[in-house]
């Protein structure tokens, strides 16, 4: 029997921010990406949980910035590839940050996504995109900083829609 590779035997460490990790704060990879969620038709709100057999993993769609593009555009791209939805990133996320599986320092920032359009189709980085509840999505993401995302973004996107029934500042009572 072989021995695993030593950089397979790191699990992700995540924690909130770089300071604590050395080379002034710079991460070693700069990533964005979306919680994607909507409404289906029996009124659940659905998260969209990918599965990447390079990692074998179940994870929220995300990847590297490209050259000369901005967090939010790299954000919108990267969700678009992997799981074929064209989406509306609404409000940006608490930002993620971790030590991955070869030791490098790593950044997310994510934004809470609407998708707009689109189907999914299995490619070589995902094969699998299951539209979960949180609970479901919970079970199944692979990493306990995805499972925090989850939680927080529910609560941003549930903020977001009471607040939006609220009346404005310049409302009144009518008698």
């Amino acid at each position: 029997m072989v021995a695993p590779a030593p950089d397979t035997l790191r699990p992700a460490m995540a924690r909130t921010n770089l300071d604590d990790a050395g080379g002034g704060g710079q991460p070693d990879i700069a990533a964005a990406g979306g919680v994607v969620v909507r409404r289906d038709d029996d009124r659940r709100t659905r998260i969209a949980v990918i599965h990447r057999p390079k990692y074998m993993d179940w994870s929220l769609p995300k990847g590297k910035l490209e050259k000369g593009e901005d967090w939010r555009e790299a954000a919108l791209r990267e969700v678009t590839e992997e799981t074929g939805f064209r989406c509306e990133a609404t409000v940006e996320l608490p930002p993620v940050s971790y030590t991955d599986r070869k030791a490098r320092t790593k950044l997310v920032r994510y934004w809470l996504m609407e998708p707009v359009k689109g189907k999914f189709k299995p490619h070589g980085e995902v094969d699998e995109l299951r539209w979960l509840t949180r609970r479901e999505a919970e079970d199944l993401l692979s990493y306990d900083h995805d499972r925090k995302l989850v939680r927080k973004a529910l609560r941003v996107r549930r903020l977001r829609r009471i607040r939006g029934a609220l009346p404005g500042p310049d409302w009144r009572w009518s008698v």
